[in-house]
């Protein structure tokens, strides 16, 4: 069984992961499609680097990664792994709700079974 205090790193790590995912997302939105070559890819990473969306999420991924190593450290991988993919249902709550994205009922089941799922691993 997960300690409370296993499962608050673990799901605190799985926030700031989605956090850092929706604030990349929020940041290609400003610099619009990237395309790399040759030629342009030191001046696109420099525009990527100076966007503070993509900077505060590289941030939160540094600390997502530090506090999944605690949580990790206190579970067995094959219960923790499983648990970030709490991270599809906050994101695709989180982009509906802060980016405009469409859900569909589709991907709505999916986020149910992966619920089921997390719940039946937790359990042991």
């Amino acid at each position: 069984m997960m300690t409370w205090t296993a499962f608050s790193f673990l799901i605190t790590g799985v926030l700031l992961n989605a956090g850092a995912q929706l604030l990349l997302k929020a940041g290609t939105n400003v610099l619009g499609v990237i395309t790399l070559s040759a030629e342009n890819w030191p001046a696109q990473v420099g525009r990527m680097g100076l966007e503070p969306h993509i900077v505060a999420g590289l941030g939160c991924y540094v600390v997502s990664v530090i506090v999944w190593i605690v949580g990790l450290s206190r579970v067995p991988v094959s219960v923790a792994y499983p648990m970030l993919s709490l991270g599809y249902i906050v994101n695709a709550i989180a982009a509906h709700y802060l980016l405009g994205e469409e859900v569909t009922l589709s991907r709505w089941l999916g986020i149910g079974l992966i619920i089921v799922g997390v719940w039946l691993v937790a359990r042991g």
